[in-house]
């Protein structure tokens, strides 16, 4: 079966989909809502390419097909014991060949409806690259921009409950975009990070602005793809502006699994130290022994992020924009200014360049 991007983020038609690939070529990407159930396991698979590139392909092939077998009658005794008459599963495998075509064909014995995806994760790994980089990006950009702790995240979903079409690109990177931003579990691969974006840039309404927050080519260490960093670069700005004490207040809020671990605290003051005096990483460094996050957090933005701020949105200072003032990041304050940030997308997409 081919399938296309659109077709999979929404209903392929199918019951389930299930990715027989190793566990480690499931974690690094896969098609999105499918499960994972190996007829190779991580060793197995190197096991049987080991043979077959040292000139044994048909001893590869006759201890694969006993390994698919093996893990073929685990799966069914296991993780689809419970599977109805009339089951229909979607199969892929890395070409669509020898692995999702054994699986489908003994459960085809069974009675499911199985079928393949044409090409496997291969075709569909085309579809992803070729919408992100083989393509303008679809619809008008607006970046919510702002210094550093101005809740430009936690606009996102207010935006969109309010109709905005919004990107959580910090949100799909599962990274906060700073050195103090990584987060429990770590970032995805980059290839999983590529496939999230490319679903939700499927789901696009290309008529309708989208906002994305600000960010630099790489979130952690994740590579925005060359379309959407030009979209972004040439987009029309809505800059909030909140006074540093607010700030510092919302970071400690917002930071707290930071500030909540010494250890992982100082090392990443340590990280600083080739771009400050060593007087001011002391003086940061005493503030976390001291536990006085406040001051801390609006010391590092007044020294560290503001400038680098300030001189990254000079690069954009002749596209249209906006300045929005806030007093408070509360959460009446942030629905406020959600629907402020909402009344001013439409319009701002149609101002002239300066």
């Amino acid at each position: 079966m081919a399938v296309t991007l659109t077709h999979l983020g929404a209903d392929p038609g199918f019951d389930q989909i299930i990715d027989v690939r190793s566990p480690a070529e499931f974690t690094e990407d896969h098609i999105p809502g499918s499960i994972s159930l190996p007829v190779l396991n991580n060793e197995e698979r190197a096991r049987v390419g080991t043979i077959y590139t040292q000139g044994s392909p048909f001893r590869a092939r006759k201890i694969g097909a006993a390994l698919v077998a093996r893990n073929a009658a685990g799966h069914i005794e296991t993780a689809l014991a419970d599977r109805p008459r009339g089951w229909r599963p979607l199969i892929y495998c890395w070409r669509g060949g020898q692995r999702s075509g054994s699986f489908a064909l003994i459960l085809k014995q069974v009675g499911w409806r199985a079928d393949t995806v044409e090409g496997g994760y291969r075709s569909y790994r085309r579809l992803v690259h070729d919408s992100l980089y083989g393509a303008p990006w679809p619809c008008p950009v607006v970046v919510l921009d702002g210094n550093t702790g101005t809740a430009k995240t936690d606009l996102l979903p207010l935006l969109a409950e309010r109709g905005v079409q919004v990107l959580d690109l910090e949100g799909m990177a599962n990274h906060r975009g700073s050195l103090f931003g990584a987060v429990a579990g770590g970032q995805p691969a980059q290839k999983g990070f590529e496939t999230a974006l490319a679903h939700a840039r499927a789901a696009l309404d290309p008529t309708r602005p989208v906002v994305v927050e600000a960010e630099s080519s790489k979130i952690g260490d994740l590579i925005l793809p060359p379309g959407l960093w030009a979209a972004m670069k040439a987009a029309p700005r809505i800059e909030l502006c909140v006074p540093l004490a607010e700030r510092a207040r919302y970071l400690t809020r917002r930071y707290s699994d930071v500030t909540d671990d010494p250890a992982r605290l100082l090392a990443t003051l340590d990280a600083l130290a080739r771009l400050h005096p060593r007087e001011r990483i002391e003086a940061w460094r005493k503030m976390a022994r001291d536990r006085a996050f406040e001051p801390l957090a609006a010391s590092l933005m007044k020294a560290h992020y503001d400038p680098r701020y300030e001189r990254q949105r000079a690069r954009f200072s002749d596209l249209p924009h906006v300045i929005l003032s806030l007093d408070s990041l509360g959460p009446t304050a942030l629905r406020a200014a959600a629907s402020r940030i909402a009344g001013a997308v439409d319009s701002l997409v149609l101002m002239p360049a300066r």
